[in-house]
């Protein structure tokens, strides 16, 4: 053998030395959780809910998921633990689609049995599409298909080796990072009444105002796609929840034409929910003292980790819960709420 065929050898041999030492590195540390939970003595630093949650989701062990839109990210696992002799961790979509949040619960029930799930209704998400925007939207679907055969993008990547793997083990052996603020984006955040009105593009002109049932097919798709998971799930007790956005969102939608659809697909969905024994719901849209103070916001949905805080804490005590004998009039309520947020209360705002 001459000395360049000597040379090639070694070099093939050295880099495919190389590259099972990368692929080893990746798949024991393994910082997207794709392949086992996190080692002893590691935390589950969670930052990064595209590429992250599907694999916690499959082999984290829980039996409880919070599930919904980037306003459940600041939600601490903890609280809920305690509160309700559990242990939950989150499924996040930002989009908070039900399509999205439905196929995050598919994956979790393929080998979990949960004794609850604590779902965040976004009234966007009742008139969404009724197809998953994984794909559409660029998700790292090789993390997503559990087919291992395609997952070089994560065991041959620079990045997770050169940084996502030391801040794994930065966040776990040097800070006192906690795992219940997983996905959490508020510790650097300002709250406050300038930035949630800077943030807020207020439509110039007051649209003519949508039929009720403007989002009907949608509407009854996604209405399907929660109802048969409580179906499928009688052991399950969902507690499904609609969050306080802030008067800016009600005056969006009702200067955008769309109040009254909003208002009407959450009754369907309410009324659709409530014949179920193994589901509660509980609305907290309408408190008035939290969505009329624009200092607990830094736009026009999100809120602090505060009102997260009091969210959970009505839950746990089972305050503000829906029946089939006040649904109706706490939504008109809501109505009506609306009403002097864009006729009185905004004046303050925007003379």
């Amino acid at each position: 053998m001459d000395t360049d065929q000597k040379f090639i050898k070694s070099f093939c041999i050295r880099t495919a030395l190389l590259l099972v030492a990368i692929i080893a590195a990746v798949v024991i540390f393994d910082p997207f959780y794709q392949y086992h939970k996190p080692l002893p003595g590691l935390k589950a630093v969670l930052t990064d809910k595209e590429y992250q949650c599907i694999g916690t989701l499959r082999t984290f062990d829980y039996d409880a998921l919070i599930v919904g839109s980037s306003v459940c990210e600041n939600y601490n696992n903890g609280w809920f633990d305690k509160g309700f002799d559990c242990t939950a961790i989150k499924a996040i979509r930002s989009y908070g689609a039900t399509a999205d949040l439905c196929y995050l619960l598919d994956n979790a029930y393929e080998e979990h049995d949960l004794k609850y799930v604590f779902y965040n209704i976004d009234p966007s998400s009742l008139s969404a599409s009724t197809e998953p925007t994984y794909v559409s939207t660029g998700c790292p679907m090789y993390l997503y298909d559990q087919n291992v055969l395609n997952d070089y993008p994560y065991l041959l990547n620079k990045d997770v080796l050169m940084e996502k793997i030391p801040y794994m083990l930065a966040y776990s052996l040097i800070s006192d990072y906690d795992e219940g603020d997983s996905y959490n984006w508020a510790q650097w955040k300002y709250f406050g009444r300038d930035m949630a009105m800077g943030l807020y593009t207020r439509l110039p002109a007051v649209k003519a105002m949508q039929p009720e049932t403007a989002n009907a097919d949608a509407l009854a798709g996604n209405i399907s796609l929660l109802t048969a998971q409580v179906e499928a799930h009688p052991d399950t007790i969902f507690k499904f929840f609609f969050s306080p956005y802030s008067m800016l969102w009600w005056d969006n939608a009702y200067r955008s034409g769309e109040r009254d659809a909003v208002i009407y697909n959450e009754k369907q969905a309410i009324k659709a929910l409530l014949q179920y024994d193994n589901v509660e719901i509980y609305f907290y849209q309408d408190d008035r003292e939290i969505i009329t103070n624009l200092d607990n916001y830094m736009d026009m949905i999100h809120f602090s980790k505060n009102i997260n805080y009091y969210v959970y804490h009505k839950l746990v005590n089972g305050e503000e819960r829906l029946t089939a004998d006040n649904y109706e009039a706490r939504l008109d309520g809501m109505y009506e709420l609306s009403e002097e947020i864009v006729k009185e209360l905004i004046q303050e705002y925007y003379p």
